[in-house]
């Protein structure tokens, strides 16, 4: 965990190297002020010599403008290591995401990445600005205001020691309990995040359906139960202040009582005491400010962990050694495939796939809910690894090919289609960032798209909200439709993407595909037989098998799930594959 963490400070070393010089300066110069202190009441007051008083006083303000000083730059300097780390840290987690699988990402919610990438990282760089500043001045500040003490007088000293000694032992036995209650915070800051997440991206289907109440219950319950959490962590956090009020105050009365008597019998100056005073505040507020960072370290290891976690982890589909640099062409051959989502999963979601597509075909894929029609699409351009067998495109394995090649020439317009913030042209550019305008246009006319773009008041300039909510889900649909078009892929999928368009346009689209990319392998995952019945063949899926794969013709005369559903969706039925006995 240390040597990841490590890794991030990178550019900042100096700064991480430059912040506890400085801390170390400051406090020897802090250290040195009470002897001065010392020497003008014992050198100076009392024996009347002015000359003393104004020399020794005049380098305690240079000293303490030294200390000043030195103290600004540590934290100058400490503020930039931390900060840098913590971007250094959020950059690295994001990268790392990015080169995530499918598989990966299932493996953390997003509530629990959001977490990791803002409250946990925060943590992180407090507790690194106070490592570097406090880890470094309290002990330094601790270990010299003590030496001096026991220089100025050791029997005094001695009950220092003894107060340290205990402290210590009081303040490891807190941070020990609080450690547990801290790494349960965090995984209840999760659920915090997902119930806001969930209830912003669907507000409207709370309005709709009227469950205000019950997600601000729900919310409400989450964030209690971070507070119960946190109140008991804190309860017992609480107790290092009383706990040291009660040390300090301990010690300034015992020595000052120790102090007078050795006054009275000659054995201590009054310059000595005022030293030993000001030693013995140094000394307990440097366990104080030990105790905060204990504390505040204790409240990042659970962080740490979570951060480091995914900053280790690796994905489970990456390149090969010699990764091949062309896909020669838009053939799909699934041979002998089973798959499931996870490897200790009891069944699997695909079992003995046979398929073979020709390049250029327009294959339609049909099926009831949960019938894995979506796993066997992201198998093509290896969103996920096959179990067992192999997927082959253009003659290939796709586990011989570049990931980032394979995936610029198989265009996936997914089931839960996603638009970003910006214009459409920059919408529709996350297919082609070198794209013309013409080219934009041209794609949106395939996909039946530029009719109502143009209508639009700033047409392909019109800004769209985060997540297309200023565009309908048909329009989302077409536009996404058009992006994909515009990597001028070997391959095209629609996952149940014109689920939201009528069914005319979903026949225009359907028809200019047809005679505008004839050479690219389009497959159209539907619920409707319209949809696909004019493909050149139909896969029929059940239960994550193939239960039929023909033309539309042959599967009305030979399958009779498919024959059943088109009956039912010609005859005036319902049409649904999920009816009973279908599943």
């Amino acid at each position: 965990m240390l040597k990841t963490l490590g890794a991030q400070v990178k550019e900042y070393k100096k700064d991480s190297l430059l912040t506890p010089v400085f801390m170390i300066l400051e406090v020897l110069f802090e250290t040195i002020i009470p002897l001065m202190m010392a020497s003008i009441i014992d050198d100076g007051v009392k024996k009347g010599d002015m000359r003393h008083i104004y020399l020794v006083g005049g380098c305690m303000v240079i000293t303490a403008l030294l200390g000043l000083l030195t103290g600004i730059l540590g934290g100058k300097y400490g503020a930039s290591a931390s900060t840098g780390f913590a971007k250094n840290i959020r950059k690295a987690m994001y990268d790392n995401i990015q080169t995530f699988s499918f598989s990966n990402i299932d493996k953390f919610s997003t509530s629990g990445l959001v977490t990791r990438m803002t409250t946990d990282v925060t943590n992180l760089q407090n507790a690194y600005q106070m490592i570097l500043r406090m880890c470094m001045r309290a002990p330094a500040s601790l270990i010299c205001a003590m030496a001096m003490a026991f220089y100025v007088n050791a029997k005094v000293a001695s009950v220092y020691l003894i107060a340290v000694i205990l402290l210590g032992i009081i303040l490891f036995s807190i941070i020990k309990v609080t450690m547990n209650y801290f790494d349960k915070v965090f995984k209840r800051y999760d659920k915090l995040n997902e119930s806001v997440q969930e209830n912003v991206s669907a507000i409207r289907v709370v309005k709709a359906y009227a469950r205000e109440e019950y997600e601000q219950e729900k919310f409400s319950t989450a964030s209690n139960n971070i507070y119960k959490m946190f109140v008991k962590a804190e309860s017992l956090i609480a107790l290092n202040n009383p706990i040291m009020q009660f040390t300090v105050y301990s010690c300034i009365l015992l020595i000052s009582w120790l102090g007078a008597n050795m006054i009275v019998g000659s054995a201590m100056t009054t310059g000595e005491l005022t030293s030993l005073l000001a030693y013995c505040m140094n000394i307990l507020m440097s366990l104080m400010m030990l105790s905060m960072v204990f504390v505040m370290i204790t409240l990042s290891i659970a962080s740490a962990e979570r951060v480091t976690e995914v900053l280790n982890e690796k994905a489970d589909i990456c390149n090969p050694e010699n990764p091949v640099m062309e896909v020669k062409d838009g053939s799909v051959v699934f041979d002998h495939v089973d798959f499931r989502y996870k490897k200790d999963a009891p069944d699997y979601a695909l079992k003995g796939i046979d398929l073979s597509i020709r390049s250029g075909e327009t294959i339609g894929i049909i099926g009831g809910t949960g019938s894995s029609k979506s796993s066997l699409v992201n198998l093509i351009s290896r969103l996920y690894d096959v179990e067992n067998g192999s997927v082959l495109v253009g003659g290939k394995d796709v586990r011989e090919y570049d990931l980032e090649v394979l995936r610029n020439e198989v265009a996936v317009v997914l089931q839960k289609n996603v638009l970003f913030s910006g214009t459409i042209l920059d919408n529709l550019r996350w297919g082609d960032k070198e794209a013309t305008k013409e080219e934009c246009i041209r794609a949106c006319k395939l996909a039946c798209a530029d009719e109502f773009i143009q209508k639009l008041p700033n047409g392909y300039e019109t800004y769209i909200e985060q997540g297309g909510t200023n565009v309908s889900g048909g329009q989302k649909q077409r536009i996404c439709i058009a992006r994909a078009l515009l990597k001028k892929p070997k391959i095209l999928i629609l996952d149940d993407s014109t689920s939201a368009v009528d069914t005319a346009t979903d026949a225009k689209i359907r028809k200019a595909f047809a005679e505008e990319i004839p050479g690219t392998t389009k497959i159209i995952i539907a619920q409707r037989i319209s949809s696909v019945s004019g493909c050149d063949r139909i896969i029929v899926m059940e239960d994550g098998q193939v239960d039929g794969f023909d033309t539309h013709k042959n599967l009305i005369e030979n399958n009779q799930i498919y024959r059943e559903v088109y009956e039912s969706q010609t005859g005036g039925g319902s049409g649904d594959f999920d009816e009973e006995g279908k599943e």
